[in-house]
């Protein structure tokens, strides 16, 4: 067993500093020094094509296609498609679109389990003949029934001393279709007393009439994950087969059939998986949440699914920084999201041109403006990045701004737009409300009445005068209509998984995991942008257009993350002091 050697995240703040080496790579170097695998880096990753990757899969991605970056090695692609009943083309397609989306390519090297039935049923056979292996006539109850609990032994099945002439001819006439599901399975013969249930003699080959999505009905057999997986691993020359922590226990099992077949050996190591908070990652719970409709699908934005971030916005590369900030560790933990939304921030930021969009708008009338008069004011793409430059904004006497940046009597430190007040337009002029106008019967604000100092154009005034607030602003006659879609947590929980006595897990779904606004302005730059490009609205949040949904005539996006983490103050649970929460809000907008 590997020594268990925690990994330490690198000191992000330190761009010389070089990173410790993860536990994985520890025990990867020191079998290169003592030659082991001859220094050969073999990996693989063997998703089920039952369903969509999700964010945990990527960590093991970026592990087994990062390892055989590092080490000069290879990693293969290869789908453990054993389970028929579940798996789907479908499936297989967008896992390999995933992975190439990441960044990865498996050259030629693409291989499915089902490449290799052949192979392992002359394995099964072999077993049988050394004695190793019996058919079993037990049905799948009294096999449970037989085989004990954590703390009782096992009982050996009647049918266990077999001779193997008889086992095999069994196996055949399973092979050759003539049982029925669940007349008979192959099992292996190891020790119905051993304290790991696993060794209790497992199943190796069961009866499933089920078309298989590549052999069609050429099997009725197939081989089972813990069967299959190690001797794969083996045939593809696999040096070190990493696997989830789930599977430690599985290990003795994984190395028993490669010992008793005197076949060459790969070495297993197992590894936490991710667990992230305001996230459910387990497959079954993912499939219901798709079922039952708490999501419209798999690419639903607040899924943790690759095709549901990815339609969100998410890029790859902040995804891979991601995985490589929290790293590889031996022991369960549970990262906190915000390591996620940071690093997607981080790359955002550097990538994304700013824009002016106003999600609530507020009409603004600048009585003082000329009404036929449209200027062209210089706006900055990225102040992150020089070779992004500049471009044109329109502005004229009407224009929106956001319903939050007025207030008709403000508290003491609200620096935004209110009655007799002044503010910045962002890239533009000094401008001071005069009045409002109100909807004569609900009598709420719906215009206001406005002037501006034509000697502030930039956003400076030459006598000196300052203002603390700058808010944004899109022209009336000139900005293009859009729907915006407020994604968030898909919980409204850290750990989601964690209910009261009679519920499940979707107790905890967070009921604002999004709101949708339809009657929003983006800034006419907007009007043609391309699905692929990421953006910021200045003071609210990154978006991209969505890739199914937007189209020309029909503008709708998604916002990817905000510009702050939201919820770092209500994942500690503290309540904030009263009259806090609005200050500090006021605080942040007006900087």
């Amino acid at each position: 067993m590997p020594p268990r050697i925690s990994y330490k995240v690198q000191n992000m703040t330190d761009e010389t500093a070089t990173p410790a080496l993860n536990f994985v790579q520890t025990i990867i170097e020191h079998d290169n020094q003592t030659g082991k695998f001859e220094g050969r880096v073999q990996t693989r990753f063997p998703p089920e094509p039952n369903g969509y990757l999700h964010i945990g899969h990527a960590k093991s991605i970026c592990l087994n296609f990062g390892l055989a970056e590092r080490y000069n090695g290879q990693c293969n692609l290869r789908f453990d498609d054993t389970n028929p009943e579940k798996e789907d083309v479908e499936y297989v397609d967008s896992i390999k679109d995933d992975v190439r989306w990441l960044g990865f390519d498996w050259q030629e090297r693409l291989f499915f389990a089902s490449d290799y039935y052949e192979q392992l049923h002359d394995f099964a056979v072999q077993l049988i003949e050394k004695g190793k292996a019996y058919v079993c006539s037990l049905s799948a109850e009294e096999v449970r029934e037989h085989r004990g609990g954590w703390n009782k032994e096992g009982r050996n099945s009647p049918y266990r001393e077999r001779t193997a002439e008889e086992n095999l001819d069994l196996f055949r006439r399973m092979r050759e279709g003539e049982f029925d599901e669940g007349a008979h399975t192959l099992r292996a013969k190891i020790d119905m007393a051993s304290p790991n249930m696993n060794l209790r003699d497992p199943t190796i080959y069961r009866i499933r009439r089920v078309t298989h999505h590549r052999t069609g009905d050429t099997w009725c057999i197939y081989p089972m994950y813990d069967f299959a997986h190690g001797l794969c691993d083996s045939l593809e020359k696999v040096t070190h087969s990493i696997c989830t922590l789930e599977f430690e226990h599985h290990r003795p099992l994984y190395d028993w059939f490669l010992d008793q077949l005197e076949v060459y050996h790969p070495q297993q190591i197992e590894f936490a998986r991710l667990n992230l908070t305001y996230t459910v990652l387990s497959k079954r719970k993912l499939i219901s949440l798709v079922q039952a409709g708490h999501v419209s699908g798999w690419d639903d934005p607040r899924m943790p699914t690759l095709v549901g971030l990815r339609r969100r916005g998410y890029t790859p590369e902040a995804i891979r920084d991601f995985c490589e900030r929290i790293g590889v560790a031996k022991f369960n933990s549970t990262i906190e999201t915000t390591w996620l939304e940071d690093a997607l921030r981080q790359d955002l930021n550097r990538r994304a041109c700013r824009v002016l969009a106003v999600l609530r708008p507020l009409k603004v009338v600048i009585e003082n403006y000329p009404e036929d008069q449209v200027e062209q004011l210089e706006a900055i793409n990225n102040p992150e990045d020089a070779a992004a430059g500049s471009r044109q904004l329109p502005f004229s006497r009407e224009l929106y701004i956001e319903r939050s940046d007025f207030m008709e009597d403000p508290p003491k430190k609200y620096f935004r737009l209110a009655p007799g007040r002044e503010v910045r337009l962002r890239y533009a002029y000094y401008l001071k409300c005069e009045s409002v106008v109100r909807d004569e019967q609900s009598g709420e604000v719906i215009e206001l009445r406005c002037t501006y100092d034509p000697a502030t154009r930039g956003g400076s005034s030459p006598d000196g005068r300052k203002v603390k607030g700058t808010i944004h602003w899109v022209s009336a006659a000139h900005c293009v209509p859009a729907e915006v879609r407020l994604y968030d947590h898909l919980f409204q929980t850290p750990d989601p998984n964690k209910v009261e006595e009679g519920q499940d897990f979707t107790a905890n779904l967070n009921p604002h995991s999004l709101e949708v606004l339809t009657d929003c302005r983006v800034e006419p730059s907007l009007s043609d942008v391309d699905p692929e490009q990421r953006v910021q609205f200045e003071r609210t949040g990154y978006f991209r257009a969505d890739p199914i949904d937007s189209r020309p005539g029909k503008l709708v996006f998604n916002r990817i993350v905000t510009l702050r983490d939201t919820w770092a103050k209500l994942s500690r649970n503290k309540a904030p002091k009263a009259g806090n929460k609005s200050k500090g809000g006021q605080k942040k907008q007006a900087k």
